[in-house]
């Protein structure tokens, strides 16, 4: 029945002895000894902890933008982290979430030639001083007549003109038209200290024990620069990045502005607080309240727009930042400040008058797909450097995009 218990039969005799075959040649003891590879990190059953798996983002995922409010304790790294569910050994590895204001290559690529279109009529004014044959004071007379009719100001044309004319110096340039390269250059760098992440803290991230409090960004703005399409559009950006994101709609002055935020918090899927001719301050309270008692990641409070000429509506402003800060004593984290790129210097006044009372953390510059000469960053970064977290140069939902310095002056100057 058993096979395998009966005797085995007698061995047949060995065949007769072969001459010895030449030996191989030795293998390196390394290939025997190498181990077997490591196990999945994310196992069936495993406890992963939120540090362990910050480590492992950080080593796959750089990020444009940084993760952990100022208040809360942070991890090794300003990388967006979640907590993994557990998984079966065949589940592949969980990727990183895809960091605010980074998307497909194709897309930024498409959107790149939009701000280049928008930009143009600045591009080519600019360009035409580089086609004579000289570099002489009239070729930078002309280039001056230029960049300030591109709105860049006096105090920034001057720096622009004085590096310029440095660096052709020390690259010994004789081309006219290797000077437009040089004047990129300059305009990059100048623009460069405006680039900065938008922080954003997950409180997935924070550590147990720590303080678990939503990230607060209150938005301001002018009537017609694009505020509160401009908050719908950051909602894609944080919902994208694994951020869940909570809308105060605290512009109850205007019952179009609540309206409209809705609409965005639909299409967005998050949730909106909202009170029909209720007090902006109130409104703003009870949503930084309602982000800590939902666990939202981000409170994102759109305010009435308000011209910084109108005192009585400005100090509202002041109020609501007051009410916040009952609400929650690190908020607001950042106060931004939405712009419109066709106002030329009146945006800059509106940078110095909002930043006087509010503290500006960072901004929003919006339309330049149109008329927008552009050249007013150029003025911001000379007179009143403020980070730029998100440039607009159109309607759709990808046509706000991170700011990137030497991206905007290649297609400033065409």
């Amino acid at each position: 029945m058993f096979s395998f218990f009966k005797k085995k039969p007698p061995a047949p005799p060995p065949p007769a002895p072969l001459p010895p075959a030449p030996e191989a040649p030795a293998k390196d003891s390394t290939d025997a000894a190498q181990p077997s590879p490591p196990a999945s990190t994310f196992t069936s059953g495993a406890t992963v902890s939120v540090a362990a798996v910050a480590a492992s983002v950080i080593s796959t995922a750089p990020v444009a933008v940084a993760v952990a409010a100022s208040t809360a304790p942070k991890v090794s790294a300003p990388v967006p982290v979640h907590t993994p569910a557990a998984a079966s050994p065949s589940t592949p590895p969980l990727e990183a979430p895809a960091p605010i204001g980074v998307t497909a290559k194709p897309e930024r690529t498409g959107w790149l030639d939009k701000l280049k279109a928008g930009l143009k009529k600045t591009g080519t004014s600019i360009a035409t001083v580089f086609t004579g044959t000289k570099i002489d004071e009239a070729l930078y007379e002309e280039l001056e007549t230029a960049l300030l009719m591109a709105d860049t100001g006096v105090k920034a044309t001057e720096f622009l003109l004085t590096d310029l004319k440095r660096r052709v110096k020390d690259n010994k340039t004789t081309d006219p038209a290797a000077v437009k390269g040089l004047l990129a250059q300059a305009l990059a760098d100048l623009l460069s200290p405006l680039e900065k992440p938008l922080a954003v803290g997950l409180r997935s991230a924070i550590e147990p024990g720590g303080r678990d409090e939503p990230t607060v960004i209150m938005v301001a703005g002018v009537n017609g620069a694009g505020k509160t399409t401009s908050i719908g559009k950051l909602t894609r950006h944080l919902s994208e990045s694994g951020a869940s994101v909570l809308l105060a709609a605290a512009d109850t002055f205007r019952a179009a502005a609540r309206e409209q935020l809705g609409v965005w918090a639909n299409r967005n899927t998050v949730d909106i607080i909202s009170q029909d001719g209720g007090d902006p301050a109130a409104v703003s309270f009870d949503a930084v309240a309602a982000g800590k008692a939902r666990g939202k990641d981000v409170v994102l409070v759109d305010t009435a727009g308000r011209l910084p000429t109108q005192l009585h509506l400005m100090e509202e402003l002041k109020k609501i930042k007051r009410v916040v800060q009952k609400a929650q004593a690190s908020a607001p984290n950042e106060v931004l400040l939405v712009i419109d790129g066709n106002t030329g210097q009146n945006a800059l006044a509106q940078v110095k008058a909002f930043d006087a009372v509010l503290g500006l953390t960072g901004l929003i510059v919006t339309k330049l797909d149109g008329t927008a000469k552009g050249g007013v960053l150029a003025a911001i970064a000379r007179e009143h450097p403020i980070p730029v977290y998100f440039i607009g140069v159109g309607e759709k939902l990808e046509d706000l995009q991170t700011f990137n310095a030497r991206e905007f002056a290649q297609a400033l100057l065409g």
